[in-house]
């Protein structure tokens, strides 16, 4: 069978950086015992209420084939939610509901980008973000964001790549790094994108787990709304991942034509899940942060924990479920690292390497067991790192 260029170079010829995470998924299978720390994935299972809701909209018949953009009402929450939380007017007409957040990234990326443009993504970066820019048959270009400035990408290093650029991806609250972008930070990508007139697609799915600082959306800054598309999903927010449900925010020009590729490509979201995303989002903020609460309090228990040794470095985050650590005092890459501390004491972490070059040397761990395991995980890594160092 002779396989298109496009689908046989998602991965630009390497690893898509799960590596790892499928080697410690082998050995849970047979039978090793291991602390896993990998991926994104609460351990709280979605809400019993948002279940019994979806249930019930189940029975109630709400089986068939849903509308491709979304049912109204759903549509319509998600556009009173993003205008009180940004103060961009917002309608349903500006929102297309999506299978998860991937799926949006997915339709973002393919109505911003032509077959060989350009999008720029920042390094490090969410696994799947150069993968689907090739998807849609771009060629991904990595700007650096330092470890030493936050893993926050500048004014400079984003305008010397930008040149015949059509798009830029960023993702704030940050996957893997927990960065939060500032007012500042997200001006100078603004004006970045002002000169070089690039779409800028913002991934948000973190928006409800900012630990410090604010989350703001670029989309609200003066002169983005009508060259921004938000990307959001109720996984994180609400404890949902596998519900597959998303959205994606964006001009009015634009909504039509991408309700054309929806309608040739997934044909919709099932409809009981997405009463079940309305019934969710009815609970408001007070339900959205109690989910957010546990990663909230694991990560200044790993603060505790690497309080006073030197193996590890500790990349403040300000955001998300995640955290990652600088582990070149050992001398170990990140990928050699992970392998030998879940090789030797049975944890598993993602190396840096996964998440692009500018993370090489580091560890992202996922703040996604009970507290009293994750927090002994913590000091066995850093006892591990110690040894080694």
């Amino acid at each position: 069978m002779r396989l298109s260029n496009t689908i046989t170079t998602i991965t630009g010829g390497g690893s898509d950086g799960w590596d790892l995470f499928i080697k410690a998924r082998k050995m849970i299978s047979e039978g090793h015992d291991i602390t896993e720390l990998t991926i994104g994935e609460h351990d709280i299972k979605t809400d019993t209420r948002i279940l019994e809701a979806m249930h019930a909209a189940a029975l109630g018949g709400a089986t068939g084939y849903a509308m491709v953009p979304g049912i109204d009402d759903l549509r319509n929450a998600v556009a009173t939610r993003l205008t009180a939380r940004t103060g961009v007017p917002t309608t349903l007409d500006n929102v297309l509901i999506t299978a998860g957040g991937q799926a949006a990234l997915f339709a973002a990326l393919r109505a911003a980008l032509d077959e060989g443009d350009t999008a720029l993504y920042i390094n490090p970066y969410y696994a799947t973000y150069p993968g689907t820019i090739r998807s849609v048959g771009g060629v991904p270009k990595a700007v650096t964001a330092e470890a030493d400035n936050g893993f926050l990408p500048t004014f400079e290093a984003l305008d010397a790549a930008a040149a015949g650029a059509k798009a830029l991806l960023i993702n704030s609250p940050n996957n893997p790094t927990g960065a939060v972008y500032g007012r500042d930070t997200l001006k100078a990508i603004a004006a970045v994108a002002k000169k070089h007139d690039l779409i800028v697609i913002s991934d948000e799915v973190y928006d409800t787990q900012v630990w410090e600082g604010e989350h703001i959306s670029i989309r609200s800054l003066e002169g983005m709304s009508e060259r921004t598309f938000v990307v959001g999903s109720m996984s994180k927010s609400h404890a949902m991942t596998g519900s597959r449900v998303g959205w994606l925010v964006g001009p009015d020009e634009a909504m039509g034509h991408l309700l054309n590729l929806l309608t040739n490509t997934n044909y919709g979201v099932a409809g009981f899940t997405q009463r079940a995303a309305l019934f969710a989002l009815g609970l408001g903020e007070a339900f959205e942060s109690e989910i957010g609460a546990p990663f909230q309090r694991r990560r200044a228990l790993a603060q505790k924990a690497l309080e006073g040794q030197n193996a590890i470095r500790l990349s403040q985050p300000s955001g998300a479920m995640y955290l990652i650590l600088d582990i070149r005092a050992t001398g170990l890459s990140g990928d050699d690292f992970a392998d030998k501390l879940l090789m030797e004491r049975h944890i598993a972490v993602m190396p840096g390497e996964s998440f692009g070059d500018a993370a090489a040397g580091h560890v992202r761990i996922a703040m996604t067991i009970p507290d009293t395991p994750f927090e002994e995980a913590i000091k066995e890594i850093a006892a591990f790192a110690a040894n080694l160092a």
